[in-house]
């Protein structure tokens, strides 16, 4: 009997379990990135010809092999930073540098992504450029606004 009624607790706590997770995705979806939303906006909504297909599909390759490069930089600077911190254990000229460090990286990484918009702008036409603009500055100011 006490096992029976083990069972039964235990399948109801992980059907409620399974149910808080499904409700608590339903009522706080999980925000998309801002680079999925453009991606979307971009290859979903912009009805792009062949032409613009081929050449905003070379931009993306050229540009996830810079992005990628970017980012190994910048996890070799969180290191850097990692190293400095435990080597100092406050905030001296080590963690002072490897902080400029990574701020340099952080904003060659954003320097290069807006360079990317922007190229893959220039491809658009005047209609899907409108709204191709207003999923940037959605997807720039969507946790400001």
């Amino acid at each position: 009997m006490k096992a029976k009624l083990l069972l039964l607790v235990a399948v109801v706590a992980f059907i409620a379990a399974v149910a808080g997770v499904f409700l608590g995705r339903y009522f706080f979806p999980q925000p998309v990135a801002a680079g999925v939303e453009l991606h979307e906006v971009l290859h979903g909504k912009l009805d792009l010809d062949a032409r613009q297909k081929s050449q905003i599909d070379l931009l993306e390759q050229r540009f996830a092999v810079r992005r990628r490069a970017l980012e190994l930089e910048l996890r070799a600077d969180n290191a850097r930073l990692a190293d400095a911190i435990e080597a100092e254990h406050g905030n001296g000229p080590r963690v002072t540098a490897a902080v400029d460090q990574s701020h340099q990286a952080m904003g060659e990484l954003q320097k290069e992504t807006l360079g990317h918009i922007f190229a893959m702008r220039q491809i658009l036409r005047p209609d899907q450029a409108r709204t191709f603009d207003q999923a940037v500055v959605h997807a720039l100011t969507d946790d400001v606004r």
